[in-house]
């Protein structure tokens, strides 16, 4: 299970209730082809911006219960209504997305976790909701843990980020710990790096352990899930550890001993 942004996402898991299928499948569709209108081809930033202009306009159409001839906004549609879904995640998504095109660095970690706050988070508080289980308590645990996520999946694509011209790691903890671009340019495994990266995971594995509770305390299918998500973002960051913190030359990825190491914890998970 690589962390990456929608690769978390539970489609098609086994754990996943037959009849919430639908709705994921279709929550899925618009983050998915959202998020690739920001990143994937040849085009220019202003193409970006203007298609995914179309998915803020759809959501407008939508929050007005319009007819919708595209199917994947007619099914997203279906979805909003049969579970009273709340528009805002889905707007924080495209807000986060329409960031990428056009912002390439963070100074700070405030100005990052808020880049999280809707990139990442929405995905959980819209599963806490398909769930019936959004609270106030839940949806802050769940924040962590998606916060988390998007943390891991920058800190161990650190190497392709920087091909798509983006670094993730704030300035002020770069200059704090002595790294520079042209650094991470030349992929310089150094003191200053290793000093910068053991910092950076010890911070995401925190943010993750305070949100781990909500596996726990949630019932049945969706609790199973979120011990796997939380067992996997944990253990990619034991692997950036094992591999000496060298993720230019040593992405790290999940392999089946890994699985069954992360099933194990799992099953042993305590508050």
């Amino acid at each position: 299970m690589p962390v990456n942004h929608y690769e978390n996402f539970p489609v098609a898991s086994v754990l996943l209730p037959q009849r919430l299928r639908p709705a994921v499948a279709a929550i899925y569709a618009f983050a998915r082809s959202a998020d690739d209108l920001a990143d994937e081809g040849e085009v220019t930033p202003q193409e970006r911006l203007d298609a995914l202009a179309t998915y803020v306009k759809a959501l407008d159409r939508i929050e007005r219960k319009e007819r919708m001839e595209d199917p994947m906004f007619a099914a997203l549609a279906k979805v909003v209504e049969e579970y009273r879904l709340p528009l805002q995640p889905f707007r924080d998504l495209i807000s986060a997305f329409q960031q990428d095109v056009v912002m390439k660095r963070y100074a700070d970690f405030g100005s990052l976790l808020d880049y999280c706050r809707r990139s990442a988070n929405p995905v959980g508080v819209l599963m806490l909701h398909l769930y019936g289980a959004a609270d106030a308590r839940n949806i802050a645990q769940s924040d962590a843990i998606c916060s988390a996520l998007q943390l891991i999946n920058f800190w161990q694509d650190v190497a392709i980020d920087w091909t798509k011209e983006r670094i993730y790691l704030p300035q002020e903890d770069l200059k704090r710990h002595g790294v520079t671009e042209d650094d991470i340019a030349a992929g310089l495994d150094t003191p200053a790096w290793r000093s910068l990266m053991t910092f950076e995971v010890e911070r995401a594995r925190t943010m993750m352990l305070a949100g781990a509770p909500l596996a726990l305390r949630l019932p049945g299918r969706i609790g199973w899930e979120l011990r796997l998500v939380v067992q996997g973002g944990l253990r990619i960051l034991e692997r950036i550890e094992a591999n000496q913190y060298d993720v230019y030359r040593r992405r790290p990825k999940l392999g089946k001993k890994d699985w069954l190491i992360m099933a194990w914890r799992s099953l042993r998970m305590r508050t």
